[in-house]
């Protein structure tokens, strides 16, 4: 049985293994049981955007995982908390390989050990969140930058509060919690 982390969310994708792969990585090694407060670090051997399990005290080590959820066939089904900076999908594969396929077993919610934290509302990066900020297009930017403010994410435009002077209606995709991003110029 191969383990393999792939990281995969709204902004963010690589892989995760238990034995020192990433995102969409395989490994040989046994299955991981990954808890919070655990570490990992990159590892490009079998993906470029692939991670490894590592001591929280190795240098090599990246992110911490702030939640350990339930996998999720579909990206935007997933919610981590807010200041994630990395969203890592653990993917089970039976006698392939799991940067390839598998199937999603955990999700790993992480934040970056470094001071640099991209997941935080309004620096850019991460699961778009309230305080975060969007172009026209709905491509989440750092707020310095300019665009809308999110002032809430909603089902439908109807249910954004009406401060919200600019929604973004977005094409329906499944899993994901809302298809309105409710905003106003920033």
């Amino acid at each position: 049985m191969m383990l393999t982390l792939v990281l995969g969310a709204t902004t963010a994708c690589g892989p995760f293994s238990d034995s020192g792969s990433g995102s969409s990585k395989g490994d040989s090694q046994k299955s991981r049981d990954w808890k919070v407060g655990d570490c990992a670090g990159p590892d490009t051997s079998q993906s470029k955007d692939g991670f490894q399990g590592l001591d929280c005290d190795d240098p090599k080590a990246t992110i911490k995982a702030l939640e350990v959820k339930d996998g999720e066939i579909f990206a935007g089904a997933v919610e981590c908390p807010a200041g994630t900076d990395e969203i890592i999908s653990v993917k089970v594969s039976f006698g392939g390989d799991a940067s390839t396929g598998g199937i999603p077993s955990k999700t790993i919610c992480g934040r970056n050990l470094s001071g640099e934290h991209p997941g935080d509302a309004g620096a850019g990066g991460g699961q778009l969140v309230v305080g975060d900020c969007v172009s026209d297009e709905a491509k989440e930017v750092a707020c310095a930058s300019g665009g809308n403010k999110v002032l809430a994410l909603a089902k439908t435009a109807e249910e954004c509060p009406a401060e919200a002077d600019n929604p973004i209606e977005l094409f329906p995709s499944p899993g994901r919690p809302y298809n309105a991003i409710c905003t106003s110029k920033a």
